[in-house]
């Protein structure tokens, strides 16, 4: 089957330079970074600027035969707004783009509010993070459903990344319940390989809510190419909720690092596990729909020379 290819979870960045935790992120050569106290080898190493930009990316994509991607935002990263605002601008129609707040201090709402009103079409909450020493910052506070209110008013996205099992499924629960019409992308597929996994999945039976893949590579690391385990998760969490509500993300660059792009998906493409309906479902149909996509490229298949 030709699969129409969108990738739901990817990075774009232009430097990193940021504190988390109270711990440093700075990009340093050669594709690595100073990471919360050590160096790690963030983006792969002919990245030697640590630039993550959007025509690499877009390289990416056409060689590997994606046509779109949602780019959304981590705290580790820094805050990429104005970067990506200029990428929405320029390559509309391959990129769905999600702005960023600081939710770990009270005042995002008015952020929000202007991420809105500057058209960013989904805001992007790394709710992981949102479990601060000084004090947890819950998804259902009165600031938080502020703005998801003000987000479904205005048909605004939200991405969101969870902390392990069910620890936030009770207060994303409470949103998704007052705001029945926001549409929410949950990613890192429940954080699966955690326990309660599964919990996070659940959610998806409400109608507006997705579950993405962006990580699952990283997740099965141990594991490897071809994943099969992530396989088998994708079919678990398939007959717990539907593989309509499922859609293949990458968490590019950083899981480019130990295979290729092309590689975070066609694990999927090439298993035997799944039909090709489910396939298609998963590896673009689901993600076209749910975000909005209109014409998208059909990029041919380039020959490697190794071929």
């Amino acid at each position: 089957m030709d699969y129409t290819i969108i990738d739901a979870h990817a990075h774009l960045w232009l430097r990193q330079d940021t504190v988390v935790d109270g711990l440093p992120v700075r990009t340093l050569e050669n594709g690595r970074s100073l990471f919360m106290g050590e160096v790690r080898q963030m983006v792969p190493p002919f990245m030697v600027d640590g630039v993550n930009s959007a025509e690499v990316f877009l390289s990416n994509m056409d060689y590997a035969q994606v046509a779109a991607a949602v780019i959304t935002q981590e705290f580790i990263d820094g805050i990429q707004n104005d970067y990506l605002a200029r990428v929405a601008a320029r390559w509309p129609d391959r990129f769905f783009v999600c702005g960023l707040c600081e939710f770990r201090k009270p005042g995002f709402y008015e952020q929000a509010r202007e991420l809105v009103a500057c058209g960013f079409r989904g805001i992007k909450i790394p709710a992981q993070r949102l479990l601060l020493k000084e004090g947890r910052v819950w998804l259902n506070s009165e600031e938080m459903m502020q703005m998801f209110k003000l987000m479904e008013r205005e048909g605004v996205l939200l991405s969101i990344d969870m902390a392990d099992g069910d620890t936030q499924v009770p207060e994303l629960e409470e949103v998704i319940q007052e705001c029945p019409r926001l549409k929410v992308a949950i990613g890192h597929f429940g954080m699966v390989t955690r326990p309660d996994w599964t919990e996070q999945v659940k959610l998806a039976r409400h109608p507006n809510v997705r579950i993405e893949s962006g990580g699952i590579t990283w997740l099965f690391n141990d594991e490897f190419y071809p994943f099969r385990g992530a396989v088998r998760a994708i079919r678990e969490a398939a007959d717990l909720v539907g593989m309509d509500k499922l859609m293949w993300g990458s968490d590019y660059p950083r899981t480019i690092t130990a295979i290729t792009y092309r590689m975070s998906y066609d694990f999927v493409s090439k298993s035997s596990e799944l039909t090709e309906e489910e396939k298609a479902l998963f590896l673009g149909g689901n993600a076209r729909s749910f975000y909005g996509f209109g014409e998208l490229p059909r990029l041919p298949y380039i020959k490697n020379m190794s071929e």
